[in-house]
């Protein structure tokens, strides 16, 4: 579609690069925004420039955070011996919902996944082997997709964290096969966690 303006075109642009919007959805968007007065628009624009500049990665977990170090790692109440491995933010937030969780995270970055070309190399998991010399960590709690890449990711981690001496468990399968952990009801979710097994268990399963 041919649009009258420049300005408008890059904007329908803008919006059109975002996943799982097209480009008639972008048009609407912007036209939207040429709706509302210059102050909301401008206030719009700000939000995501502060997003940019100010969002920190916890130099902990890996959690997005205003500070160095974010409030769940920072809260003398979370139990500091438990430490659950997760693919992004998105599962951080699904399992906090739940209220059945009070340890820590760690936050992979992503899922080993070679047919993406993503390796374990692009993920935190030489940061997380480092977590786990401290003395209070005594187990990591694998929670990942129950996807092809989540459970091959689990295996690798568990071969990686196996000999450090730490239990290494993953959450229960209440979740169905090819599930991503962000969509799961949050009592499903939550039984999953309370529930965990060792992961050597989920081996034979």
């Amino acid at each position: 579609m041919n649009l009258p303006s420049k300005y408008l075109e890059n904007a329908v642009e803008a919006f059109a690069s975002l996943p799982g919007i097209g480009r008639r959805t972008a048009l609407r968007l912007t036209l939207h925004l040429l709706k509302k007065d210059k102050g909301y628009v401008l206030n719009f624009a700000e939000a995501f420039k502060e997003l940019i500049l100010e969002v920190k990665s916890c130099k902990n977990c890996h959690n997005l955070s205003d500070q160095e170090v974010c409030s769940i790692c920072l809260s003398p109440k979370r139990d500091s011996s438990l430490i659950c491995v997760v693919e992004d933010i998105r599962d951080i937030l699904a399992i906090e919902s739940t209220q059945q969780y009070r340890g820590l995270y760690h936050v992979l970055g992503g899922l080993i996944s070679p047919m993406d070309g993503v390796g374990p190399s692009d993920l935190t998991i030489t940061h997380l082997e480092a977590r786990l010399k401290e003395p209070e960590v005594s187990e990591v709690i694998l929670a990942l997709s129950a996807t092809m890449e989540g459970d091959t990711t689990n295996f690798y981690l568990y071969r990686k964290l196996n000999p450090l001496g730490v239990k290494v468990s993953t959450i229960a399968r209440g979740i169905g096969i090819g599930d991503e952990l962000e969509f799961t009801d949050e009592i499903t979710l939550g039984k999953s966690i309370l529930n965990r097994l060792p992961f050597e268990n989920s081996l034979t399963n």
